[in-house]
Formats: structure tokens, C-alpha cells, sequence
């Protein structure tokens, strides 16, 4: 295992010796370039800071974090970086932990250590004997390879190292990807090629691309992958596939990511050759353990499972009568004997249940508090529909305090452009971990929930839907790599700032030229209001594009589920539009905490970003800007389409400043992202105008065609249904 990982990063090391300008720049290293640092006076100070690495030990996790320095410096310093067992250097960076570095041990740290736990680190400038030592010390070989990463992103960023003197630990336990990937390798609300798990040629071959994806998750702290679909397929737990995820385990494990699967309820039936999956049944309460047991012989380290059940058709304990707690506490009674744990989805509705669809995972879930072994998470999207453009919070945050909750957010972009337009989705996540629950009083706010300081839960944890693909670039849109990067470093701290994370990203992956940072972050930065505006203003969701979510479709109707339907959300009449969840209405208001009930159940009271989503207003309905709801509407469409020209212009005015090959790709998609805001704002407008009757105000550009035009398009070759 060694000797492969050694040579996966030569081989890196290699390929990226003879990268320079005279090559096409495709994205494929991501943030993780170490190309020569340019600012003359930051580049003499590393030099003369760093002469040396010294990484004591051989286990693994050591060598990567070993050769990662290596290359990362010898990259940014533009000069090969010595590496050795022992100090011999004045000024020399030394990584490790005091169980495998004598100069750590001997600079007691063990306070400071205690602070950090079993993935944490340390980054301190220390003198001992008339030297400087720069020092990445840990307890773990995982907490030494994370450090290093910081340590290397400092450079990238272009920081001051000379004093350095900071500590970081996770906190959230379980930082982990969601691949919604199928073993025919398509990918379910993929848009950036298909799966990289090539089941055809493993065990035996592993791609180097496998070793740079677990690079990549090292570096921003992501510890977990789950490998395959939520709607899940029980084939994937036979032994011929445990075989090839054996290979895939092995080769993440120096990385410190674990792999996880999904557990298709009704698995005892499908290869187990049983009647049944009733989660008390004995027999299949036997099947599951003895599966567990045959998956940890593979995978030691194995991470657990993941389970959607009883939900949009798959097979779940409700089948048999029994509660979502029956069918998780099965599994996790399963693997819990080799440290396992199970993360037990809350995205549930049911077309039979005549409850708003917003209230329902409320109903089933919150009863069940108390209920779920130790070792179980319930996995809750940010908001109580579908991972639309914004939602309020999801009122079962806080709701369970007896419970570990699970942040789930989705990395792809399902219901936001999918992969062509530019949407940096931190500001998104941010706005909803910053949200008050008011579950314990005021500054009970989500991330609160996520980290476990509210309720003293010490299982945490927050999952990301991934966006990860073939594509050489991974994400499909170059932007679309910030939202991977932004995910694992909220993981991994829930209070950074979408600001904070935008200008690491941008500095790591473009330059640290002062104008160019300026630039991308605003667009960053703002991307996301302006795809609300262009797609669904003023709380207005779910009006997509039938079954593909590509495009707009708020004419979508009598479908075989009613919440399959853009009608059912918007409500539109002649008297108004928006989904009445008041007292008056569903009353879904009043799952959530009184402070909160108040706020959204008050019109006057509710943020004008979630009017529609909580009341059913008239066209006439004067909005904070004096204007009437319907021209405000419709000016936020054209306001969402302006913004995109204005995207353009910032991006068209850096030509010369970002290599040829990824300005031409982002100019192309920008190019794609103003077309389809401008058929958005077209196509929902002429819509909704047969119910307001009313003109366009002053401002608004007149639609291309007519309504029934756009009604008639049928968009074909859209990827990742």
C-alpha cells in the first residue's frame, strides 16, 4: 500500500514538473497549484523561512503529508525543497506528531495538543537551540497531512509565516460526500461527465484520478465518501463489489477518507433470498449484521451506511409497518459493534398524505426523538422541499434535540442551472447556518445544531451531494470547483464566511493579484442572489422543468403526484400568487419555534426573500419598495438577467489575466447562463401575466416569443435525470 501511494505521487510530482505555460490549462488540479509564488519580497521570506522538510515516520499518512510538502514547496518556492529524517538546516519545517518527531515531543505541546483532538493540528514558529523551526504538529498522522494543507494554502494565499502561532480542529465529526452515483456509472444530478468509479476495471486497476479526488478531500478536510446512489442498488453489497470497494478503501485510507455505501432496505430480499426486510423480523435482523461483519472483513475502517427509505418509491420499514427508528436503529445495531454509524435520511413525503409536502418530515420525524441509537444521524436537507434555489431553514433543525441532526446540502446544481450557469453557493449555506431556531433561546442558530454545541450531541456531522464527475475539469463549470472546495471547508468549520472561503479559493486557483481577487469575489459573491432573481424572487419555488429541473416550467400541472407539479407551489390565480403556510393555510409556520412561527406567519414581518413561500399575496400587494408585488416580481426577473450581463463585462474585462484556455471556457458558459436567464425571465413572466393582467412595468425587456412557444420547447440531452 506504501509503495503504491508513493509512486501515485511521483507520478504527480512528475506531471506536474513539466506543467508550464506552453500546456492547455483544463482545471484538473483544481486549488491545488503550486506554481511559483510572484510576489518577489513574500518569495525571498519563504525561502529563507523554509530550507527543509523534515517528516519523521513511514506509516502511510506520513509519506503523503511527506511528499505533498515536497512538491507544494518546492513548487511555490520555485526550487527543490530537501527533504530528511532529521534537522540539519536552520530554518526547517518540521511535521509530525510527538510519537513520530522528537523535536515536537520535546517542544511540550501537550496542552495545546489537547485542544485540537484527533484531526486537529497545530502551526507554530519555534526556537530551540539557536534554531527556527516552522512546525505542523498533531496527535494523529491525519491531524500532521490536514496541517500540512493549511500550511501549504498559507503560501498559496501568500500569508505571513514568520510567527506563526494558531491551532484548527473540525467540528463537525463526519465531513462526507454524497456520490449519487449508479453502478453503470451515470450519475443522478451529475453534469459533469459520468461516475469516476470504473466497477469494470476494479479491483485491479486503480486510476491515479482516484488518488487525486482523495487528495483533494484531504486538503479540505472532507473525511468520508459515500460512494453510491441514495436511491440505492443492493447489488453493490454483494461480495464481487465489496471486492472493488475494498480497492477503493485502500487506496483513500493515507488520505484519512472512509468510504461509506448505501443500504437498500429491501437488500434481504433482492440477494439475501428472504420474504422479507421487516426490520424486527430476527432472520433479517441477522442478515444485516452478518452483512456488516462480511463488509468490515474487507474494509476495517469501513464508515457505515447511508439510507433513503420510504421515500419517492424506495422500499423503507414503513413497508412493514414499523418507524423510520425501527429500520435505522436495525442497521445501526449492525455495525455498531465495529464502530460504524448510519445516516438515516429525513427527506420523506408522501403523494397520499394530504399535508403540505413542507410539513411532512417534520410530522414523522419529530416523534421519533430519542428514539435512534447512538450511533445514528438523521440526515436533513437545508430546507423542508428540495435543495431549491433558497428555502428557509428546514424546521426540524432544532426540533430534536435528543437526536444527532445532519446537515445536508446539495453541491450539484440540481435546481440552480446545473453546470452551466456560475453559482457560487457558500452565501447560501452560510445564510442558513446563520439562521436562529430560537430552540434554546435566542443564538440557537443552525450551525449550533450541526456542531452539537446545543444539545451536547458529540456525533455531528454535514454531508454534501457531490458535483464531482469525468469531466477533466471535475466539476463540470470551473466555478463549480469553489462550491466542492466551499463545502469541505464549512464542514470542517460552519462559521467561516462565504467571503473568507471565496478569496482562499480564488488566490489558490487564479492568482493573488489584488484586482483580479476584487473582481471574482463580487461575482462570486452575488451569484447567487442573482440566479434567486432570474429563477424564483420573492420565495417563489419549485417551478422548474418537468422530471430534468432544466429550465423554466411554472405551467408544469396534472402530473401523476401533485407535488411533482410547479401548480401545487406557486398557487397562482387571478387574485394573487404564493403558498399560503400561515394559520389561514397549512399552518406549516407553526413547526418551527414561536420566535421564528411569528416572524414567517406575520406578512409585515416575513423577509421579503421568503414572501411567497409563506403567503398567498395579491398582484397589488405593495412591497417594501412601494412598487406593487407584480412589478416587483417582474423587475427582479430582468434585475437577475442584468446582473448576468454584468458577470460578463467583469469576466470579459480580465482577458490577459487568466490563461486563454479556462477564460474562454468561463466566457462560453457566461454566454449560456445569460440566455437561460433570459428565457426564464421570459417564459415565467408571459406565464404569470395570464393571471396578473397586467403590463410589464417600465424597465423590463419585452419577451422574445410568445408563451406558448416556451410551453412547447422540449429540452433534450439534459444530463443527470
Amino acid at each position: 500500500m506504501k509503495k503504491h501511494v508513493l509512486s501515485s505521487l511521483g507520478l504527480f510530482l512528475l506531471l506536474l514538473s513539466v506543467i508550464n505555460h506552453s500546456y492547455a490549462e483544463d482545471g484538473y488540479r483544481l486549488w491545488l497549484r503550486y506554481d511559483q509564488v510572484q510576489d518577489p519580497a513574500k518569495l525571498k521570506a519563504y525561502r529563507q523561512a523554509i530550507q527543509e522538510v523534515v517528516v519523521p515516520g513511514n506509516s502511510p499518512t506520513l509519506s503523503v503529508a511527506q511528499q505533498e510538502l515536497k512538491m507544494g514547496l518546492s513548487g511555490l518556492l520555485g526550487k527543490p525543497v530537501p527533504v530528511s529524517q532529521k534537522p540539519s538546516q536552520r530554518n526547517t519545517l518540521v511535521a509530525g506528531t510527538p510519537a513520530s518527531s522528537a523535536l515536537i515531543k520535546d517542544l511540550g505541546l501537550g496542552d495545546k495538543l489537547k485542544t485540537v483532538g484527533d484531526e486537529g493540528y497545530l502551526l507554530l514558529t519555534a526556537n530551540k537551540k539557536g534554531k527556527k523551526y516552522t512546525v505542523i504538529a498533531a496527535n494523529t498522522d491525519i491531524g500532521v497531512l490536514y496541517g500540512s494543507y493549511h500550511f501549504l494554502r498559507l503560501l498559496q494565499t501568500q500569508q505571513d509565516i514568520s510567527k506563526l502561532s494558531l491551532a484548527s480542529a473540525p467540528k463537525t465529526k463526519h465531513r462526507v460526500l454524497n456520490h449519487w452515483d449508479n453502478l453503470d456509472r451515470t450519475v443522478e444530478r451529475g453534469y459533469a461527465g459520468f461516475s469516476l468509479w470504473d466497477w469494470h476495471k476494479l479491483p485491479t486497476y486503480i486510476d491515479q484520478r482516484y488518488i487525486d479526488y482523495a487528495r483533494a478531500n484531504a486538503s479540505i478536510g472532507i473525511n468520508g465518501t459515500v460512494l453510491t446512489n441514495v436511491n440505492a442498488n443492493a447489488l453493490v453489497l454483494t461480495e464481487e463489489y465489496l471486492k472493488k470497494v475494498k480497492a477503493l478503501a485502500d487506496a483513500f485510507r493515507p488520505y484519512g477518507l472512509k468510504v461509506y455505501l448505501t443500504a437498500r432496505f429491501s437488500a434481504p430480499i433482492e440477494i439475501g433470498g428472504l420474504e422479507t426486510a421487516d426490520p424486527l423480523d430476527p432472520k433479517v435482523q441477522a442478515w444485516w449484521k452478518k452483512k456488516s461483519d462480511e463488509i468490515y472483513s474487507y474494509i476495517p475502517d469501513f464508515g457505515g451506511f447511508l439510507v433513503k427509505a420510504n421515500s419517492e418509491g424506495q422500499p423503507g420499514p414503513q413497508n412493514y409497518g414499523r418507524s423510520h427508528a425501527d429500520g435505522a436503529n436495525m442497521l445501526a445495531d449492525a455495525v455498531a459493534p465495529h464502530g460504524g454509524i448510519v445516516m438515516w435520511r429525513a427527506f420523506v413525503y408522501s403523494n397520499e398524505e394530504p399535508e403540505d409536502r413542507a410539513k411532512q418530515a417534520y410530522n414523522e420525524f419529530k416523534p421519533l426523538d430519542g428514539q435512534f441509537r447512538d450511533n445514528v444521524m438523521v440526515q436533513v436537507k437545508n430546507g423542508a422541499i428540495d435543495f431549491q434555489p433558497r428555502e428557509p431553514f428546514h424546521p426540524l433543525f432544532g426540533a430534536m434535540p435528543k437526536t444527532p441532526i445532519m446537515m445536508e446540502f446539495q453541491i450539484t446544481q440540481e435546481y440552480l442551472g446545473q453546470a452551466t450557469n456560475l453559482v457560487y453557493l457558500a452565501p447560501m449555506w452560510e445564510e442558513v447556518l446563520d439562521e436562529d431556531t430560537y430552540a434554546e433561546g435566542e443564538g440557537s442558530t443552525v450551525a449550533k445544531v450541526i456542531d452539537g454545541t446545543l444539545n451536547g450531541h458529540r456525533l455531528t456531522g454535514m454531508a454534501g451531494v457531490a458535483n464531482i464527475g469525468t469531466d477533466r475539469n471535475w466539476t463540470g463549470h470551473q466555478f463549480g470547483q469553489a462550491n466542492w472546495y466551499a463545502f469541505g471547508r464549512m464542514a470542517w468549520n460552519p462559521y467561516l464566511s462565504s467571503e473568507e472561503i471565496a478569496e482562499e479559493w480564488i488566490k489558490m486557483t487564479f492568482s493573488n493579484q489584488e484586482e483580479l481577487v476584487e473582481k471574482l469575489e463580487d461575482m462570486m459573491l452575488n451569484s447567487h442572489e442573482t440566479l434567486v432573481n432570474y429563477m424564483t424572487p420573492l420565495g417563489l419555488h419549485h417551478i422548474m422543468g418537468w422530471s430534468h429541473h432544466y429550465g423554466p416550467g411554472p405551467w408544469i400541472k396534472d402530473k401523476h403526484r401533485a407535488d411533482w407539479t410547479s401548480v401545487y407551489y406557486h398557487r397562482a390565480d387571478e387574485k394573487g400568487i404564493g403558498f399560503d403556510r400561515t394559520k389561514t393555510g397549512s399552518n406549516a409556520v407553526a413547526q418551527y419555534f414561536p420566535p421564528v412561527a411569528e416572524k414567517y406567519g406575520n406578512v409585515e414581518k416575513t423577509p421579503e426573500k421568503y414572501l411567497l413561500w409563506f403567503h398567498h399575496l395579491p398582484w397589488d400587494y405593495k412591497v417594501k419598495s412601494g412598487r406593487t408585488l407584480w412589478d416587483e416580481m417582474a423587475l427582479r426577473y430582468q434585475g437577475g438577467v442584468d446582473s448576468v450581463r454584468q458577470m460578463q463585462q467583469t469576466w470579459n474585462a480580465l482577458e490577459g489575466k487568466i490563461d486563454p484556455e479556462r477564460f474562454k471556457h468561463v466566457q462560453t458558459f457566461l454566454e449560456i447562463q445569460e440566455q437561460e436567464a433570459e428565457w426564464w425571465r421570459d417564459a415565467v413572466l408571459l406565464y404569470f401575466q395570464t393571471f396578473s393582467k397586467r403590463p410589464l412595468p417600465e424597465g423590463v425587456e419585452k419577451p422574445e416569443h410568445t408563451l406558448e412557444y416556451y410551453m412547447q420547447l422540449d429540452p433534450k440531452f439534459v444530463p443527470g435525470i
